[in-house]
């Protein structure tokens, strides 16, 4: 294997001819935890150079950062945002490829990390919309999510603590009284025997500390929210929606005018119905489920709040109970699958055209519409 600091040296060699000098290069990187490779391509599609690279930003701009400007493909993952920023830094075209679209890589029967890295190069030189290149969101904003990251995962151990507490408890025949999960206290253990309290008291301690830091996330996600994106509280118009999913939402999304109309919202959070059909078959399947997973299990829960019975009367809870009204075992489920899909493209809409939201809009003008009798 070449040392990485001969791949400028390399590639001066191997380009000797004039029409050599001027062409552009197209490199795939595969990324590794550790070490990632790359293949470097000719503009005619010939193997110029392999090699790999350590994983850190230190060795990738001094492999990179001497080329001149070249189109570099990778796949989406873990390393794939800072690395894309990175590259994109150093002057060059990056390309984050959709791991869905490259089957190519994902699906073969000789997967490897060299092959990868070529596939990648080989599929951005031919068509880079064989990638379906996804945008990456600033470092600013991935900060910031970090911040709701957290806090979800910090309910999701709360979650996990209070229902192994009350298995306990219900193993014993006993059982910790009903309450919210921020509610659950030391104290609420007092009708238990000694004993058991002795042995619970730890796990509902520590879902009491959980509790604590949750709330600080809670103040910290408002604070953000008020303070660096005025646009949440045109989002929060809508019932159901709090500064949670309104900074969610704005941070995901970042810039509200990269889909054409709102109505692609629905599919950019994986809301949309997959298809395959083919000739006069069209199956009815379920929705795609890509994009940001936790952005639309957060849609979801604000569709539970908008179809709630404490839900207040708008256009969306109404098309939305009717839908749960047709019946059949998944009525309600589907019911609030195409209520989050709608509240997607609703607060696309109100952050796109800054406008108020009305609740009944669409149902006054219904009625108004209607003639009136004599």
């Amino acid at each position: 294997m070449k040392k990485n600091s001969n791949l400028v040296g390399s590639l001066k060699r191997k380009r000797t001819s004039k029409s050599r000098k001027s062409e552009a290069l197209t490199i795939g990187l595969d990324l590794g935890d550790k070490m990632s490779h790359y293949c470097v391509l000719a503009g005619d599609g010939e193997k110029l150079y392999e090699g790999k690279v350590a994983t850190n930003k230190q060795a990738l701009a001094e492999v990179f950062g001497a080329l001149a400007k070249c189109r570099i493909a990778l796949e989406v993952g873990t390393h794939s945002p800072w690395v894309s920023r990175l590259l994109a830094g150093l002057g060059h075209e990056v390309m984050v490829a959709n791991a869905r679209q490259v089957k190519l890589i994902t699906q073969s029967s000789r997967k490897n990390d060299k092959l990868d890295a070529q596939t990648l190069a080989r599929l951005a030189r031919v068509d880079p919309q064989l990638l379906r290149p996804i945008q990456h969101r600033s470092e600013e904003a991935q900060q910031e999510l970090m911040v709701i990251r957290v806090r979800a995962a910090l309910v999701e151990a709360r979650t996990a603590l209070v229902n192994h507490a009350r298995g306990l408890a219900k193993a014993v025949g006993e059982r910790i009284p009903k309450c919210d999960a921020d509610n659950l206290e030391v104290e609420s253990l007092s009708g238990l025997p000694a004993g058991l309290r002795g042995v619970l008291q730890p796990v509902v301690e520590e879902v009491e500390s959980l509790t604590e830091k949750i709330h600080r996330c809670n103040e910290q996600i408002e604070q953000i929210a008020r303070k660096k994106y005025p646009e949440t509280e045109l989002l929060r118009q809508v019932s159901g929606v709090g500064a949670l999913i309104a900074l969610t939402f704005v941070l995901t999304v970042e810039d509200a005018r990269r889909f054409r109309k709102s109505r692609d919202m629905g599919c950019y959070v994986g809301l949309r119905p997959k298809r395959s059909a083919s000739g006069e078959s069209q199956p009815q399947l379920g929705i795609s489920k890509e994009g940001d997973v936790y952005l639309r299990k957060l849609l979801v829960q604000g569709a539970h709040c908008i179809l709630s019975r404490r839900g207040p009367d708008t256009d969306l809870k109404r098309w939305g109970l009717k839908l749960a009204e047709r019946g059949g075992k998944n009525a309600k489920k589907r019911a609030l699958v195409a209520v989050a899909r709608k509240l997607a493209i609703l607060l696309h809409r109100l952050w796109v055209t800054g406008e108020v939201y009305e609740p009944l809009r669409n149902s006054q003008m219904l009625a108004e519409a209607r003639p009136k009798v004599a």
